[in-house]
């Protein structure tokens, strides 16, 4: 195979990540048009889409930092977003197809909070889960699909293993 039917494969998974970030972009500009800060409607018992900034990273790591974490959160996300990129448009036509999805997943939900962090200075968060008094951190789609993406890279390294056995 040449370089050039690898590289179209890849193209393949950047639509993935393009679908996450419009996903994601288009469900954020919906809760900031109709929400308020920490305005919520309750959707299920123990669910609720409440509207938050999230000026931190992850569980709101470095939330209360001075306003450096913006910028080095935007600088790791485009870092890691350049290297996801040229990762997957090297991947061989027809490879791992649950290592690919991780990488597209991952890359989709990392440009798209680094829209925001661009574009507003903080993520806005809105699926809100809780039990009783106790709240989980708020997270959006982009969240979703980095979390469901490092699963799946989880996955594919145990299967990896498995099969070298």
């Amino acid at each position: 195979m040449n370089t050039a039917q690898n590289s179209r494969d890849g193209w393949r998974w950047l639509l993935v990540s393009a679908a996450v970030v419009l996903a994601d972009q288009a469900s954020k500009a919906y809760i900031a048009r109709h929400y308020g800060e920490f305005e919520f409607t309750r959707v299920l018992p123990v669910l609720d889409i409440t509207r938050m900034q999230n000026v931190g990273a992850a569980f709101s790591l470095l939330a209360s930092a001075s306003g450096w974490q913006r910028w080095f959160f935007i600088a790791l996300a485009l870092g890691v977003s350049v290297a996801l990129t040229t990762w997957l448009l090297r991947m061989p036509r027809g490879a791992n197809k649950l290592l690919s999805a991780g990488l597209a997943l991952i890359l989709g939900g990392a440009v798209g909070n680094v829209i925001d962090r661009i574009r507003i200075g903080s993520v806005i968060d809105f699926i809100h889960f809780h039990w009783n008094q106790a709240y989980f951190p708020a997270f959006n789609l982009a969240d979703s699909a980095i979390t469901v993406g490092a699963g799946l890279l989880l996955l594919d390294a145990l299967l990896d293993s498995r099969r070298k056995r």
